[in-house]
């Protein structure tokens, strides 16, 4: 946070006019505490408020990471405390809610048990969402968070069939990338084939923002489970 007011109004002069900041929460039986779930939010927090005072668009994002073999119901447990603590403390630092964007995990089961169907997750998630983000935030963008390409791409479509205030959509990492780079492998003669791959992902995922997707004409993943087990960056 030291001089992060300072940065921000120079990444505006260099153009910028979005920035991100990332904090991470994991599930277990004791996990997470009510002191680490204040420090994320309450430091998220304050990077908006600073993001604002500084004329750029805040992305928050508490990620609850999917490792684990806690239920769907923990999970909904956990993202409504933190989704609902996040907002509260928003509102308590100023920060204008029609000025910010929102990037959550989807409300889904550990990556030891089951899958869920994406009517499931899709009906858990909006349901969290609706009990604790207000409608005056215009837009959730989803992280992926090790699901794969195709998985994001149904949960996102699923959300999307039904109403809700907000506009739904992907701001996926792995899951947008995997597949681009692996048919790019670092060869110059693989660009085109890479390009076209992103292309294809950015369609299908758009037409998911729409509720438009058609899963009968197949996904263009070429990668299967993007799940790593204690992922960092």
């Amino acid at each position: 946070m030291d001089g992060l007011l300072e940065r921000c109004e120079q990444y505006y002069k260099d153009g910028a006019r979005f920035a991100k900041w990332r904090n991470v929460l994991t599930i277990s039986d004791v996990n997470p505490t009510d002191a680490a779930i204040h420090d994320c939010v309450s430091t998220l927090a304050k990077y908006a408020a600073t993001c604002q005072q500084a004329g750029l668009v805040p992305i928050v994002e508490p990620e609850i990471m999917l490792d684990g073999n806690h239920s769907l119901e923990r999970a909904r447990v956990v993202h409504e405390k933190v989704w609902g603590a996040q907002y509260a403390m928003l509102q308590k630092y100023g920060v204008l809610l029609e000025g910010s964007l929102f990037k959550p995990s989807m409300i889904v089961p550990g990556a030891d048990v089951a899958k869920e169907t994406p009517e499931t997750i899709a009906r858990v998630t909006i349901e969290g969402l609706k009990r604790t983000v207000p409608a005056a935030m215009p837009g959730v963008t989803f992280l992926s968070g090790g699901q794969s390409e195709e998985e994001a791409t149904l949960h996102i479509q699923a959300m999307n069939v039904t109403p809700n205030p907000w506009s739904l959509t992907f701001s996926f990492g792995r899951a947008l990338q995997a597949s681009v780079l692996k048919a790019w492998g670092g060869k110059d003669e693989n660009i085109k084939a890479a390009q076209d791959m992103l292309r294809a992902l950015c369609q299908a995922n758009g037409m998911a923002n729409m509720g438009k997707y058609d899963h009968s004409k197949g996904h263009p993943s070429v990668t299967g489970t993007l799940y790593v087990k204690g992922y960092s960056y």
